[in-house]
């Protein structure tokens, strides 16, 4: 069972997993998003007496919590259990894109010129984690949900705001890929 699990899925199994999922929600009167797990654990912490966005029943949220730890924890089941240790496979032709940039081909997941100890603590590497994190923070917030919610979700729903913010979603990705990334680095 392992090494079924373990192997290669073809793209449209996520796809039908994800309809269904989908299909269970709207049935249901609920909408996914990941984001909005943060606004519940504020409230939670309390942070609906200082500030009204936060002051909800929270346990009507309970449910995406759920899912939220599920997704921790089936994260890490699949990094422990289920990898087999192999850096991600890329196409020859990011590897060459990313050489030109000054990065080297993944030893795992991350590219480590980012995403390690060493460059969190130079002060390019924290203003680029720092300042992604609060425009993926503030822009999921601006935009009414984050990118799952709205692709996922909105969509499914036929939601004009949601494939605006969808099309924008796109439009900044190319954006950075193509010319901010570059500048950057």
């Amino acid at each position: 069972m392992i090494e079924f699990i373990k192997q290669p899925w073809t793209w449209w199994f996520s796809g039908i997993v994800i309809s269904s999922v989908m299909f269970l929600l709207l049935f249901f009167g609920k909408s996914f998003g990941f984001s909005s797990n943060l606004r519940t654990m504020c409230t939670i912490a309390g942070a609906g007496k200082m500030v009204k966005f936060f002051d909800f029943d929270w346990k009507t949220q309970s449910w995406n919590l759920v899912f939220l730890v599920g997704a921790i924890l089936g994260g890490f089941i699949a990094k422990e259990f289920l990898s087999n240790g192999e850096a991600v496979q890329i196409s020859a032709a990011t590897i060459s894109d990313l050489k030109e940039l000054g990065f080297k081909a993944p030893d795992g997941i991350q590219p480590t010129e980012l995403f390690s100890w060493e460059a969190i603590f130079t002060l390019k590497g924290f203003f680029v984690l720092a300042i992604g994190g609060f425009l993926v923070g503030f822009g999921s917030r601006y935009a009414g949900g984050c990118t799952s919610g709205h692709a996922i979700s909105g969509i499914s729903d036929l939601q004009i705001p949601s494939i605006i913010a969808v099309v924008g979603f796109f439009i900044g990705g190319l954006v950075m890929t193509y010319f901010i990334f570059p500048l950057i680095f």
